[in-house]
């Protein structure tokens, strides 16, 4: 029951399955490129040299403006954060930060409803694809017994089937899998993931899985060799740690995680009580909890980065040519694609090239212009928007909506 083949030609399946899935929906090269030419380019407008930087804007901004929500970067353009009307503020402090970290979360599942019905069939049907396979070590290495177990030998044989699960296994792995891909998505809009985590190459992705595969087969390895619960607990724990600071670090990353850490051993209690007798399961060292061994939790959490990547894998693809409308307008109309701002609606100062300050006789002196901001209202989309760039009042007022 211990053929290294065995673990071999499973992975080798999760391999190909998940290539799959990729194939339809993985990151484009040019999306995960991140347009680095664009760094340094300026337009002139107005008589005025701006910066044409895709780069200097915050991930909410890029999630509303461009095709591909999940492959924008919060990045600093001379020290300055470039800020953008998707995240509004206001008087009320941290009840506008919550007010705006929903409405970047809910935008992502509302600005776009073909893209959201695609991702979630398509993380619900790699999870019921993969979730079977890798619970499948469990069988097969005698962690769980299922009460009317199915097997499918497929490349394995009649004594030893490559597949042991039952007919609500798929099922549950599936809504699993819409679960974790939602939580990452909706977290990563909300709180504004850095870029580069949330844009994973498919190299990534798969290694992050063959990770996660690694560690349910050495979990049973492990548990059928005899080794005691605590080395299996401290061996799982290790490798969930190091796995999730390769693979994610972000903090939707650990939330969800833990949430996956928390809650899928939960739902195994409720299962494995309701379903006794019924065609149902239970492991076969019920631990230190009565129902499951605690070094099942680790595992669980590293389930969070190798679902998580996956789905930003797919959400990048599918978010390839999705032009998004947004509201942020003092003109109500749909968000342009301007050239110069990126729909940010804000570049750099001129009169202080982005800094907020100047230098004059030796002293350092806060810009007039931007207030010390760093940046003024892009002049080049007023029209696309519907504004007046006479009306100062209306400025005023759209700027007052920007973040410091």
């Amino acid at each position: 029951k211990m053929n290294p083949s065995f673990f071999l030609r499973s992975a080798a399946l999760l391999a190909a399955l998940t290539a799959a899935a990729l194939a339809t929906a993985a990151p484009s090269a040019a999306s995960n490129a991140f347009v680095p030419a664009a760094l340094g380019r300026r337009t002139s407008v107005g008589g005025s040299i701006l910066p044409h930087d895709a780069l200097s804007r915050p991930a909410a901004a890029v999630a509303h403006a461009r095709s591909a929500p999940l492959v924008a970067i919060a990045h600093e353009s001379r020290g300055v954060n470039r800020p953008s009307l998707h995240a509004s503020r206001g008087s009320n402090g941290d009840d506008d930060v919550s007010s705006d970290t929903l409405s970047r979360a809910a935008s992502a599942v509302t600005s776009s409803p073909g893209r959201s019905i695609s991702f979630s069939a398509l993380m619900a049907l790699c999870g019921a694809a993969l979730g079977p396979f890798l619970d499948s070590y469990h069988s097969s290495f005698g962690v769980l017994q299922y009460d009317a177990p199915i097997y499918v030998p497929l490349w394995g044989t009649a004594e030893n089937p490559a597949l042991i699960t039952s007919w609500w296994v798929p099922p549950l792995f599936g809504l699993a899998g819409f679960i974790i891909g939602w939580l990452y998505i909706l977290l990563d809009s909300g709180l504004e993931t850095d870029g580069r985590r949330m844009a994973p190459s498919p190299p990534e992705i798969l290694t992050g899985i063959s990770v996660f595969t690694l560690q349910y087969w050495l979990s049973g390895v492990m548990n059928a060799s005899g080794v005691g619960r605590e080395v299996i607990l401290g061996v799982m724990s290790v490798v969930a740690a190091l796995g999730f600071v390769v693979f994610d670090s972000t903090t939707a990353g650990l939330l969800t995680s833990a949430a996956t850490a928390v809650g899928g051993p939960l739902i195994e209690v409720g299962l494995i009580s309701t379903l006794q007798g019924h065609g149902g399961y239970h492991y076969t060292d019920a631990g230190e909890t009565g129902f499951f061994p605690l070094w099942i939790v680790p595992v669980y959490f590293l389930g969070g980065p190798a679902v998580g990547n996956l789905a930003r894998g797919i959400w990048n693809k599918l978010s390839d040519g999705i032009t998004v409308t947004s509201s942020v307008s003092a003109g109500g109309g749909s968000s342009p694609r301007c050239e110069v701002c990126n729909d940010t609606r804000c570049v750099d100062c001129p009169n202080c090239d982005g800094q907020g300050y100047y230098v004059t006789y030796g002293q350092r002196v806060q810009c007039n212009c931007c207030k010390g901001r760093g940046y003024v209202m892009c002049r080049a989309c007023f029209a696309d928007y519907g504004d007046d760039p006479n009306d100062i009042e209306k400025i005023r007022e759209i700027m007052a909506k920007m973040p410091d």
